[in-house]
């Protein structure tokens, strides 16, 4: 079984917020779960979306340069 820290580090979602899912359906409370929240604009939308275009940019970028420095080291 994960922990709550693991499970928020692989779905990117803060281990508070698995907590409180995990409990509200402990509760039986899970479908209340954000029905007080407005819906997201637009603008939030789009920024959500290049927040996550960048995170896969920057996760590419260190995966290749990992990659020439041990291509580096192997000459």
């Amino acid at each position: 079984m994960l922990s709550a820290k693991e499970v928020g580090r692989r779905l990117n979602v803060s281990d508070n917020t698995i907590n409180n899912w995990v409990r509200a359906y402990r509760q039986g409370k899970l479908a209340e779960v954000g029905k007080n929240q407005k819906p997201l604009s637009e603008i939030e939308l789009e920024l959500a979306r290049l927040r996550r275009e960048l995170a896969q940019v920057k996760m590419e970028r260190d995966i290749l340069k990992n990659r020439l420095r041990g291509d580096c080291l192997s000459l």
